[in-house]
Parts: structure tokens; sequence; C-alpha cells
């Protein structure tokens, strides 16, 4: 695995990002996921690739609501009585619903033109929920919801930080099963074989080796 980052030199907002990325963007469509932020449930990956057609083939964003009891910290999603998006406004005082957008945004490549054009906040930032208000301006916003299946983490505080530790080793404690193990997604998409999945665990002398084991064994 490769990876490449470019540094935000002052913090002026999300929607930046897709400015200091557009070499890397290209011609391609892009998707934005806050580091802070863990998603965990059943039919995530099938949301996601529903998300990739939905860009692909209508050429709309996609956002993610979440219900939460303190949407006035969040992005907020209103909706009308047919369950269409009407709104979202950034920490509003009085949240016009409970949804919060959570921190995972794909994008048409427009996306990189669109954010050249937003004007600062008066937090002096080029606000995310300004390009996703664009998009639903022109019509062409979708938002999913999460529902109670879901688990979204915002790991922004300590507090935050230690639930999602609890939380992940609760699921992982009781379940006999890892989150998000990279080696075990790379073994059952056939991204690498039980070859190179023995040559890795050769290199560890710990549970996580006998974990990986299993995986060949099953």
């Amino acid at each position: 695995m490769k990876i490449s980052y470019k540094v935000q030199p002052t913090p002026d907002g999300l929607a930046q990002a897709f400015i200091l990325g557009e070499e890397f963007i290209g011609d391609d469509n892009v998707a934005l996921v806050l580091g802070d932020n863990i998603f965990y449930g059943t039919g995530f990956t099938e949301l996601l690739r529903k998300s990739v057609e939905t860009v692909t083939e209508e050429n709309k964003a996609v956002i993610f609501g979440y219900e939460v009891k303190d949407a006035n910290r969040y992005g907020v999603v209103e909706f009308n009585k047919n369950k269409e998006v009407v709104s979202i406004e950034e920490k509003p005082v009085n949240p016009k619903s409970n949804y919060a957008v959570v921190g995972l945004y794909y994008y048409p490549n427009d996306v990189i033109e669109i954010a050249k054009n937003v004007k600062p906040s008066n937090r002096g930032e080029l606000e995310i929920t300004t390009v996703n208000n664009i998009y639903l301006n022109e019509k062409k916003l979708k938002v999913e919801l999460m529902g109670r299946g879901f688990a979204w983490l915002d790991t922004g505080t300590i507090d935050a930080i230690n639930n999602a530790s609890n939380f992940i080793r609760t699921i992982e404690e009781r379940q006999g099963l890892k989150v998000a193990c990279l080696e075990e997604i790379a073994y059952q998409n056939n991204f690498i074989n039980k070859y190179q999945l023995n040559d890795i665990i050769k290199n560890l002398s710990n549970d996580y080796a006998n974990y990986l084991s299993r995986l060949i064994d099953n």
C-alpha cells in the first residue's frame, strides 16, 4: 500500500481538501472521509457501492444522515413530509431535525470547481455544508440515512475516543472477530492469496497472527 498526502497549512475548512487535492483527484470522482470518524454496521459496504453508482451514473453527490441527540454540534439535514431534503444547516442553534451529516461524502469531479468558488464563512472557513447546499440547490444531492443498525463514532474529543475504543473492544471480544482487519479484508476479496497471507503471518508473533491463521484454516 502506498499512501500520499498533502498538508493543509491552516485550518481553512473541509472544502479546501478538493482544492489541495486537485492534482491527485484528476478527472476522477472523489470521496472525502474525515480521519476521526468511525463507521460500523452490516450492509455498510453495499451502501458505499450504491453511493459510488449514484455519483457515476446519476452525476449526483451523496452524503449520509445519522440520527443524534445533540444535532446542534453538526451539519443538520432538514426533510419535508415526503422525506425530501430541503435544507442543510451548519451547527444550527435550533436544529430542524435530529439528522446530522456524517464525515463521509461522495462527489462528482465538478466538486473541485465548486470548492474553488466557495466564499469563506463567518468562521473564515470553506464550509463543506456550502458545497452540499450548492448540490442541493441544483437538485444533484442525495442523502442516504444510516439507521439503527449502524454505528457512527466521531472521535474528535478525548471522551469520544474512549467511547470508540470501548465500543470496538466490546464487539471484538464478544464476537471474536476483528473490526476493519485489513489483511482479512484483502484475503476475503482475493486481493491476496493464502500464501501471501501466510508470509504476513510469519512476521507476526501475537494474537493478531493467530487470528489471521484462523482465516487460512477455515
